[in-house]
């Protein structure tokens, strides 16, 4: 796993960000580790610049092609639901979007591989990563629905977008023991789903633990 050193990056004032951080405690988020990489972590970088005076306020942001940057409660609390198991050394990320998960998850575990099947959002996302020096993440242009098989079996995987049910090509990549983190749902009707694979078995646990509203999970890419 990779930290962040940001000393002199930024427009935005350490009060503003330490708000931030207050507001994900008062909501829940009890993670210390999570809520640190959350504090250092400049999510201005990950948004367009006319918006980055919003960066910091508990809320989706668009990042253009329809899609947007999850709000910093979801993003804590689907990492915070991924470590609760004990550590997780291999994560699968289905859609980088502007990258942000990315690189929460890429401080807090040992290789993050992404996909994305949107290839402009995915360069300008590789740029950062390589701009924060995040050197453990794995990018590629894809179609999430299908995982990565490649690298299979994960410890964890996490979807940034929403299937209306499960992709059973995700829960087959899980490592025994693995969990899947996935809002699933149509539009306007969603839940964050966690899935925990028992041992080496075929069987699953599963819990719902909150409303949420992410954008479709689409299959195939896009260029734009």
């Amino acid at each position: 796993m990779n930290s962040i050193d940001i000393r002199g990056v930024g427009m935005t004032s350490q009060r503003t960000r330490e708000r931030l951080i207050q507001r994900l405690k008062d909501h829940g988020i009890n993670n210390q580790k999570v809520l640190e990489v959350m504090r250092v972590t400049p999510r201005h970088l990950f948004i367009e610049e006319a918006l980055a005076h919003r960066a910091y306020e508990d809320t989706a942001l668009p990042i253009g092609y329809r899609q947007t940057i999850s709000q910093p409660f979801i993003v804590a609390r689907m990492t915070e639901v991924l470590l609760s198991q004990g550590p997780r050394r291999k994560v699968l990320e289905v859609g980088t979007g502007s990258g942000y998960q990315a690189a929460i998850l890429a401080q807090l575990v040992d290789e993050v591989y992404t996909v994305e099947r949107i290839k402009p959002l995915l360069q300008k996302a590789q740029q950062l990563f390589k701009k924060l020096r995040l050197r453990n993440i794995i990018a590629a242009y894809s179609d999430g629905t299908v995982g990565w098989r490649e690298h299979a079996p994960y410890d964890a995987i996490i979807t940034t977008a929403a299937p209306e049910e499960v992709p059973d090509e995700l829960l087959h990549q899980l490592a025994p023991d693995g969990i899947l983190v996935i809002p699933v749902g149509p539009s306007g009707d969603q839940e964050l789903r966690v899935i925990t694979r028992q041992g080496d078995t075929s069987h699953y646990d599963e819990e719902v633990i909150e409303r949420v509203s992410f954008v479709p999970l689409l299959s195939g890419t896009a260029v734009s």
